[in-house]
């Protein structure tokens, strides 16, 4: 005779992984300095290219 296994699936009562922000606001605090600088390279970035995209699109008008 074939003995069966039977697993009975239980609840795991681990804790679940961490998400993507918690990971993330982990590494922030873990490289605070290079975070910091990269947040700033990013924001200057992102405020230069608004402005280019304000400059190139601004209306001619005419006196």
């Amino acid at each position: 005779m074939k003995k069966k296994l039977s697993i009975e699936k239980q609840p795991s009562m681990r804790t679940p992984p961490p998400s993507f922000v918690k990971l993330a606001m982990k590494n922030m605090v873990r490289k605070g300095n290079q975070s910091l600088f990269h947040f700033g390279l990013t924001a200057i970035g992102f405020l230069a290219f608004i402005l280019l995209i304000a400059v190139l699109g601004r209306p001619n008008i005419p006196h």
